[in-house]
């Protein structure tokens, strides 16, 4: 049987540190973008994706951005 997550836990040891918390806001930064352009809207069923990743030195912007199904975004890199 599967224990419960310690969300507490995890946001102190991860979530919660200044680096992860400025990526989170590029992520939100990013979204926002490309929902003023009108390319993805809530609920549509897309990801904005960063061609160049954050965590490679990637940036929020616009073309470093483009939008692509959940499908295929997170079934990436696995």
């Amino acid at each position: 049987m599967a224990t419960k997550r310690d969300y507490k836990k995890e946001y102190a040891e991860y979530h919660g540190k200044p680096e992860q918390i400025k990526n989170r806001a590029e992520r939100v930064k990013a979204r926002r973008i490309m929902e003023k352009e009108g390319a993805v809207s809530k609920g549509d069923g897309k990801d904005v994706d960063h061609k160049l990743a954050l965590k490679d030195g990637g940036t929020s912007a616009r073309s470093n951005l483009r939008v692509r199904s959940v499908k295929s975004n997170r079934g990436d890199k696995k």
